[in-house]
């Protein structure tokens, strides 16, 4: 596992971190919105743009390596980030389960 796996899929998560924030706050930050044509281009924008980000900080690199020869090293990190980015995912269903359980009780 390399520091840039570790540091891409914490951006990974950052960012959806940022975009479920934006969206659980969403009318609190902006108010009520009308059902506009806006709402679903803008969340198959978004989608387009989570498509591309996520794509960038889990492929790009090791494509770059895998095209640059070094196919070995190109698995090895992108494997290590989807690991990374797994690993916190179990840690946030983790934490899920025992807030719910603390409510729940």
């Amino acid at each position: 596992m390399t520091k840039k796996s570790f540091l891409h899929a914490l951006l990974a998560e950052l960012y959806i971190i940022g975009i479920v924030s934006v969206m659980q706050y969403g009318k609190q930050l902006f108010g009520e919105t009308e059902e506009t044509i806006l709402i679903p281009m803008a969340m198959l924008s978004l989608f387009v743009l989570s498509a591309a980000v996520m794509g960038y900080l889990f492929v790009f690199e090791p494509m770059q390596l895998y095209l640059d020869g070094k196919k070995k090293e190109a698995v090895h990190f992108f494997l290590s980030t989807i690991l990374v980015f797994a690993v916190i995912t179990v840690l946030l269903f983790f934490a899920l389960f025992i807030l719910n359980s603390r409510i729940v009780s």
